[in-house]
Formats: structure tokens, C-alpha cells, sequence
């Protein structure tokens, strides 16, 4: 962790984590094969429209995190991604989830295309 993502006691700012659920969830999306920006340009996103997370255990300045993310949760429509912070020692700190519908660049809510669906589900 990175001392401008940390209070005045040296331990990470708690909305900071959100962060780290985005960037584990971008990465989780990657590995599975499923590029945003490819979603983007087919006119899918995935805003955010639940956000929930419990602090565990205080990360330190300096501590190494590690974002495990999954997806708990698929509809026709929405995708669940579970998240859990742990540190070097495999402590976990954070546990989360963030819920997404599907829109168009409009904001109109739309089925999960076939193919994020697969990929996400591997």
C-alpha cells in the first residue's frame, strides 16, 4: 500500500478498498478473457450499483495487499463480484461485493451479452 492511500494513523483510508475492488475486478475480468474495453465498444458497461464492504483487520502503510476477487452472482441482467483483501500473512482485512447492471451507453438496462456471460463463468 502506498502512504498517499493511508489516514494520519498510517493505515489504508477505508475508501480506498473500493478502489482495490475495482482494480481486482478489472484484473479478474482480464484473466478470464473479458475486456472492458471491448464491452465498451460493443456498447455494454457495468456501472456500479451496490457497493458493500467490512473491515476485518487494519492494512498498514507498506503492507502488501492482494485483491481476491470472484463473482458470487449472475443474472440475466446483473453480475455480483465477491472481493476479499488479505495481506502478505494471508490475513483477510476486507471482505465486499459490488453489484452491476448492464446498461447501454444510454443508461437503458440490457441483458448480459452471451459471450460475457461465458468468460465471466469460467
Amino acid at each position: 500500500m502506498r502512504y498517499a492511500e493511508t489516514d494520519a494513523a498510517g493505515i489504508a483510508y477505508h475508501a480506498n478498498y473500493i478502489v482495490w475492488f475495482e482494480v481486482g475486478r478489472g484484473e479478474y475480468m482480464w484473466q478470464q478473457g473479458a475486456n472492458y474495453a471491448d464491452m465498451e465498444a460493443q456498447g455494454y458497461v457495468l456501472p456500479v450499483t451496490e457497493v458493500s464492504a467490512r473491515y476485518l483487520a487494519p492494512c498498514r502503510y507498506s503492507d502488501v495487499v492482494t485483491v481476491r476477487t470472484w463473482v458470487e452472482e449472475m443474472k440475466s441482467r446483473q453480475v455480483v463480484f465477491g472481493y476479499e483483501v488479505v495481506n502478505a500473512a494471508d490475513q483477510t482485512l476486507c471482505t465486499g461485493r459490488t453489484v452491476h447492471v448492464c446498461t447501454d451507453r444510454e443508461g437503458r438496462v440490457r441483458l448480459l451479452p452471451g459471450w460475457v456471460r461465458e468468460l465471466l463463468t469460467r
